[in-house]
């Protein structure tokens, strides 16, 4: 069967377009461009083979289809911004393949002008092609919020940027195949900055909540009862929570250097976030002290390392810099998370606990630092000597919360 969409990027942004586009009775070919995180189970990758997927291995096969969708990952690179080189290995794999009146779009989280400036030209070099003449180019920012099940891509806009007006209805055309609604951005550096938009706002919120945590517990103050109260506004308010710092692969990005400036409260918001770790084992090891103990040598149990709940996914998760730093201290780190069978940091296996109940019995001090939906706080909160709460998940008075 012939493939209309390729998928370009089968990682966290580019399973979940291919899912849905087969779900749409889009037949659609799934290309790798690297190592990626994402993956399917059994079930779900049959489901996919029945519905019209195929995985493709040979570049040549990407010249069969009608719309190319780059979502390869951008992973912070040594210069503090997305690293573009799985994109350009897209983008030149597609670019000897690409046939006239293809539609191309990128999604891959990148800096505004990326489209354009960096996309466009190994396009058209690698093609022999024109863009917006030959073919089509848009970018579309990806909305992707995993383990969220009340959020699909049927439900959520898409925002489109084309680099002419006939790009961008050629893009919406596809999108309009996925979702319910299609917005149009004026253009391609209007859509790539709606993602640099929406990704700063999460994490410069964040940072507001996590200084407030800070603040509260200075004051003696219950921020959980307080975002509750607020989280009651009827208008200008959205509720954040705090916890033990920032994980995922939305990374903020504060443009330093980008038109002669940068975005001053992204980098702070980064400042804030980032010391958020240390500010857990700072607690943690006070918490030991207060009850007679040494952070030196006490059982500490580390309850879910994964970045979000109810998920496998260990991109950035704040769980390994409070692992390292417990053990700096000379702390004896375990951990316990159902969906994470192995987990090794700074390339040193940390033991599992398999049987949680004892672990938490025997553990000096367990940090919650995930709550997946299997994790019954109440009664774990019975069984722990002492139970550091970084998410506000555990009844109140069982546990000492962030």
């Amino acid at each position: 069967m012939p493939a209309d969409l390729a998928v370009i990027g089968l990682g966290p942004l580019g399973l979940p377009l291919a899912q849905a586009a087969v779900a749409a009775g889009i037949p659609t070919l799934g290309y790798r461009t690297g190592d990626e995180s994402g993956s399917l189970s059994p079930a779900e990758l049959r489901r996919m083979l029945s519905g019209g997927f195929r995985p493709a291995t040979n570049p040549a096969e990407l010249g069969r289809v009608r719309t190319a969708v780059i979502c390869a990952p951008t992973p912070r690179g040594a210069d503090g911004g997305p690293d573009l080189g799985q994109v350009q290995a897209a983008a030149r794999a597609l670019a000897g393949q690409l046939r006239p009146h293809t539609t191309v779009i990128l999604e891959s989280p990148v800096h505004p002008g990326t489209t354009e400036e960096f996309l466009l030209p190994l396009l058209e070099r690698g093609s022999g092609l024109r863009a917006g003449r030959d073919f089509h180019l848009a970018y579309s920012p990806s909305r992707v919020d995993p383990g969220n099940r009340d959020v699909t891509p049927a439900n959520t806009p898409k925002v489109i940027g084309g680099l002419t007006p006939a790009c961008t209805e050629s893009a919406a055309a596809f999108y309009g195949r996925l979702t319910d609604k299609v917005v149009r951005a004026r253009g391609l550096k209007e859509a790539e900055t709606v993602h640099l938009l929406e990704t700063n706002y999460r994490h410069v919120n964040i940072a507001l909540v996590n200084e407030m945590a800070v603040l509260c517990h200075d004051l003696g103050v219950d921020l959980w009862d307080v975002v509750r109260c607020a989280e009651t506004k009827p208008f200008g308010f959205q509720a954040f929570r705090p916890g033990p710092g920032v994980g995922g692969h939305g990374l903020p990005q504060d443009l330093s250097g980008t038109a002669g400036r940068g975005l001053r409260m992204v980098e702070l918001a980064q400042q804030v976030n980032s010391r958020m770790p240390g500010y857990v084992v700072q607690r943690a090891a006070t918490l030991l002290n207060e009850h007679g103990k040494s952070a030196r040598g006490a059982r500490v149990l580390l309850l879910g390392v994964t970045y979000k709940p109810d998920l496998a996914d260990l991109q950035g998760t704040p769980a390994e810099e409070i692992a390292v730093r417990l053990t700096g201290l000379g702390a004896c780190v375990s951990y316990h998370d159902p969906h994470v069978p192995v987990w090794s940091v700074l390339d040193r296996p940390v033991p599992r606990a398999d049987a949680l109940y004892e672990a938490v019995a025997d553990a000096d001090l367990t940090i919650l630092l995930q709550h997946h939906r299997t994790y019954d706080l109440q009664g774990l909160s019975v069984k722990a000597q002492l139970l550091l709460d970084t998410r506000g998940a555990a009844p109140t008075g069982a546990a000492h919360r962030l």
